[in-house]
């Protein structure tokens, strides 16, 4: 039998597993409208996806008083608490992970989601029993930074060059060229397939099938 290239496989979660990427856009704007300030575009607002939440308000509305700050993450997450249960997995997000835990590689969850949101985002996907092991951004580093990866690696044992980080941002592919650890990038979520080219992941993904299908035969 053929040796597996990688041992680890990370996924980011918005956008990547969960399709959340218009939804988290709306709520930002809508925060920015709350507070009447600058109401940011569709393309800004997707651009910080993937962030830590203080991190994202500063990136997508620079330069604000600093007091400002918590206040839009107050009411972003006012508005995300409205609309997050009627958010879905993307097709076929289930099974590929149910096959990849039963194929014996290790899964990760690396995201800019805070501790309570991602427990409960996997408590409604019925996805808690087959990751191994989760990270979040407050709890560590922000990406781009390499302290998730980092962090998976240590707490399961596993070598960085065995390691794949799977996203949909440039975040997520800029976090893994940091650490070391292998990109693929999927370009149903956040940000353009150009911009996740230019971070030379080793493949890219236009689907969950795709995905999965490009895992099973070269992971």
């Amino acid at each position: 039998m053929t040796r597996k290239k990688f041992d680890l496989i990370v996924f980011d979660w918005d956008g990547t597993l969960m399709d959340s990427t218009a939804t988290i856009v709306t709520c930002i704007q809508a925060a920015a409208k709350d507070l009447g300030l600058p109401v940011p575009g569709n393309k800004q607002a997707a651009y910080v996806i993937g962030l830590g939440l203080h991190e994202a308000m500063q990136t997508v509305l620079p330069g604000l008083d600093a007091k400002q700050y918590p206040h839009m993450v107050e009411r972003y997450r006012f508005h995300y608490l409205t609309k997050d249960k009627g958010l879905t997995l993307f097709d076929g997000v289930h099974e590929m992970l149910a096959d990849l835990s039963q194929q014996g590689y290790f899964l990760a969850v690396a995201t800019g989601k805070s501790r309570v949101g991602l427990n409960r985002a996997l408590d409604a996907a019925n996805l808690l029993s087959l990751f191994d092991a989760t990270r979040c951004a407050d709890e560590t580093f922000s990406k781009p930074h390499p302290a998730m990866l980092q962090e998976l690696t240590r707490e399961l044992g596993q070598d960085m060059s065995r390691t794949v980080m799977i996203g949909d941002t440039t975040h997520d592919l800029q976090m893994a060229v940091n650490a070391g650890a292998s990109g693929i990038a999927v370009h149903y979520g956040a940000h353009a397939a150009p911009e996740l080219q230019e971070l030379n992941p080793i493949y890219a993904a236009s689907s969950v099938s795709e995905l999965h299908a490009w895992l099973n035969e070269n992971a």
